[in-house]
């Protein structure tokens, strides 16, 4: 009898654990920062300034945007979860020196602009922002260069299989949500709880631009293995570069920066 008691008491807290995950795992995945300030009051010397947007759901939403001065493309810049505008803005420094456009897009809930933070929210910011890009700034669809960190690879990715733009790099990027959710509660069903998907596995293999994986080494938050099977999956033209003693966010300080400029030089410009 106690022994029946003691199973429908362990039965319920895992139930209840399970019930927990489920209704607040936004809050799992979306950690965002609301520290903001301006362009010029973060730095008067940058030539980044504040790119407003109106998303389809109406909400209005500002990044940082600076034009190309001397090469073709533009990359924007989705960032991971715990980022925001006033965190990222320093990694556009070497691109603009070299002569390349920059856009920090901002999602909503993030550096203290409205909204709620989910997948397919995140999609419409990303949308808003490119297509602002090509229809006001006038950067063409194919000298559009994506890059995504971390959560931002999910952004990267989808908008890849929407847009024909030049190129997409990611720097430590995950399989899916649902497979960064396992990997999190493995004694949870956790994979089949997920909302929101972000599922870069399922849609690597149908982009057909050229790819630039970043994989970390010493990754403590997205698996290597996750990373560099995400890799193997994609087709040519693909390129990976190996960091083994990088953290989550150090790719940067281990030669990323000479790496993505080197691949974005080796890009063939596309005619029209």
């Amino acid at each position: 009898m106690r022994v029946n008691r003691l199973i429908c008491w362990a039965a319920l807290a895992y139930l209840g654990a399970m019930a927990g995950v489920f209704a607040f795992q936004r809050s799992f995945i979306y950690v965002p920062n609301q520290t903001y300030a301006a362009p010029e009051q973060v730095s008067p010397e940058t030539p980044l300034k504040e790119l407003a947007v109106t998303t389809k759901d109406g909400l209005n939403l500002v990044g940082w945007y600076a034009p190309a001065s001397g090469k073709d493309y533009t990359l924007v810049y989705f960032h991971g979860n715990a980022d925001s505008l006033q965190s990222v803005w320093p990694l556009a420094g070497p691109y603009l020196d070299a002569g390349y456009g920059f856009l920090f897009v901002e999602y909503r809930g993030y550096s203290n602009l409205p909204g709620d933070p989910d997948e397919e929210g995140f999609y419409e910011d990303a949308r808003a922002f490119v297509k602002k890009l090509i229809s006001d700034e006038g950067v063409k669809e194919k000298d559009i260069v994506l890059m995504g960190h971390s959560l931002g690879t999910g952004v990267a990715m989808q908008m890849a299989s929407e847009f024909k733009v030049r190129g997409v790099a990611l720097l430590a990027p995950f399989l899916s949500m649902p497979d960064m959710a396992q990997e999190r509660f493995p004694w949870l069903p956790a994979r089949y709880l997920t909302l929101d998907k972000f599922d870069n596995a399922a849609k690597v293999s149908k982009i057909k631009m050229p790819l630039l994986v970043g994989v970390c080494g010493a990754d403590n938050v997205v698996p290597a293995k996750q990373e560099q099977k995400l890799f193997e999956m994609a087709k040519e033209p693909k390129k990976l570069f190996y960091a083994p003693e990088s953290g989550h966010s150090g790719l940067f300080e281990n030669g990323f920066y000479q790496a993505s400029i080197e691949w974005l030089e080796s890009l063939p410009y596309l005619s029209e």
